[in-house]
């Protein structure tokens, strides 16, 4: 009797949803195979987790494969990171693929064993312009911008505590210092159009507040974003009913009220009036500050190193994002199709500073999935000084790839402030695994600097790797990118420094003391 109640009710139910199907008038697919046709739903909504896990190979998956996933995840949690029985690249044909080519013979090496795999930068952020609190950062791999609220608070605490416990930086994303922030890693203060933290109730920039929020928190630099590659040249729309009292108070909005970001700054207008608010920040604070900038129309970069090649204004540091930069959400054509991506964009504004011989002067970091050991290589050997890692920051702490960050469902609580979802990140124990990916990462480029040859990282030329045209052509980067002599390289002062600093022999330049 039960079974036959049980199966009269699905029967019911059943026909009632084909009921529903074959009346309703939005959905042609249900209007003409009712119930049935439901399934098609069910598996587009299941459709990315179909591909990460049974359809794709472990190289297809994008943005990130099943192999790239696999490393991070196995480096987070100080598991077997090494990959068995040869490429699953399709190295005899692919286009594009980047090649280190090894040395035989090699001057001194640091030591690979050192669990901390300590890898400073080789410029003195700030040190050139000569600012009060410059300093030299003690890791090349540092957390980019990922604010609060579009991250959860316990995702912001795990990767602020891991970059302590790798001595890395943290940038805090245009959204203000949070409490979140507040776990012992060094902070990039970041400030967007909005000036979240920083402004007068209309939306303009407030200098004092800025400097109270400087003075409160470890922040040892402060960049201004002028775009970022996930969504270059557009504002955006924080929802009223997003906009809780914590956050509200985070940010210096009203509590309850839509938020519009503007596209560009109103602090300055022009290339001339941003060197003079980058003048007006490093004066106040003391601290380096930069920019960071995808890259679209090279009007701005031509103009910015010209009149930096004047000596007496400049940014400390330009960070470059690329266009396949992915942690804002973003209208498709400009996730897909807006700003250059990282290597195209990121050689043509080094070319302009490079022209000016201004590259020394002037710490560069790159950004947009560069979190890879062979993406972060390849970045080097184009000059970049230090790298910023977000998704792979993510992915460290239990971040799925589900691709729902825009919808406050992220499975894994990491990109939501469903607090439901948010209670499954245990910021202790994600803490922990963001240390360790960031240290494995340093270790990797540290290993793979040493089959170079080299003591660090940006000590990799441009010719020391090769881009692939399927299994009939190759071309070393510098001729693909259209790079001249030197172009990559540090100055000779900057080269013997950090390779002293890492391996404890003298610079050949100086002499002996006492």
């Amino acid at each position: 009797m039960r079974a036959r109640s049980i199966g009269a009710a699905a029967a019911t139910a059943l026909a009632l949803v084909a009921a529903r199907d074959l009346v309703q008038k939005k959905h042609a697919l249900l209007r003409n195979f009712p119930v049935i046709g439901h399934a098609r739903y069910l598996l587009e909504t299941i459709g990315p987790e179909l591909r990460q896990y049974v359809v794709t190979s472990n190289e297809e998956e994008r943005p990130f494969s099943r192999d790239q996933r696999t490393w991070i995840y196995a480096s987070a949690k100080e598991e077997n990171n090494y990959f068995g029985f040869g490429t699953d690249v399709d190295v005899e044909h692919v286009q594009g693929h980047a090649y280190v080519k090894q040395r035989t013979f090699a001057g001194a090496l640091p030591d690979l064993d050192d669990p901390q795999a300590p890898l400073p930068s080789a410029k003195v952020l700030g040190g050139p312009r000569g600012r009060a609190k410059a300093f030299r950062p003690a890791s090349v791999v540092n957390i980019s911008a990922m604010s609060f609220g579009s991250l959860s608070g316990a995702a912001i605490t795990a990767l602020n505590k891991g970059a302590a416990l790798a001595g890395t930086m943290h940038n805090t994303g245009e959204g203000g210092l949070s409490p979140y922030h507040r776990g012992g890693g060094d902070l990039v203060l970041q400030i967007g159009t909005s000036y979240f933290g920083c402004r007068n109730d209309d939306g303009t920039f407030n200098l004092d507040k800025l400097k109270q929020v400087v003075s409160s928190a470890p922040v040892k630099a402060i960049e201004i974003k002028l775009s970022q590659g996930a969504k270059p040249g557009l504002g955006g729309m924080l929802p009223g009913s997003k906009v809780t009292p914590e956050i509200a108070a985070i940010r210096g909005i009203p509590v309850g009220k839509d938020c519009a970001s503007p596209s560009r700054h109103t602090a300055f207008h022009d290339v001339d009036s941003m060197l003079d608010f980058v003048e007006l920040l490093a004066a106040e604070t003391g601290l380096p500050v930069g920019i960071k900038s995808a890259v679209g129309e090279m009007g701005f970069w031509e103009e910015l190193a010209t009149l930096m090649a004047r000596g007496d204004r400049g940014v400390d540091f330009v960070t470059i994002d690329g266009g396949e930069g992915g942690t804002g959400a973003a209208p498709l054509i400009f996730t897909d199709s807006v700003s250059l991506p990282f290597r195209m964009g990121f050689s043509r504004v080094y070319g302009a500073f490079a022209e000016r011989g201004l590259t020394d002067d002037v710490t560069f970091i790159g950004s947009g999935k560069l979190g890879l050991p062979e993406n972060a290589a390849v970045a080097f050997a184009l000059g970049v000084d230090m790298i910023n890692v977000a998704r792979e920051a993510m992915l460290s702490i239990g971040c799925i790839q589900a691709q729902k960050c825009h919808t406050d469902k992220c499975p894994t609580g990491i990109a939501t402030q469903d607090p439901w979802l948010v209670r499954g990140v245990d910021p202790a124990s994600k803490a922990t695994r963001a240390g360790v990916y960031l240290r494995t990462l340093r270790k990797e480029l540290l290993k793979v600097s040493s089959a170079v040859g080299v003591a660090h990282p940006s000590l990799i030329t441009a010719d020391d790797i090769e881009i692939m045209n399927g299994d009939y052509d190759a071309r070393t980067l510098a001729s693909v990118y259209g790079y001249k002599d030197g172009w990559g390289q540090l100055g000779p002062h900057l080269a013997d420094e950090i390779t002293a600093l890492l391996t404890g022999e003298r610079p050949p330049h100086q002499e002996p003391t006492g």
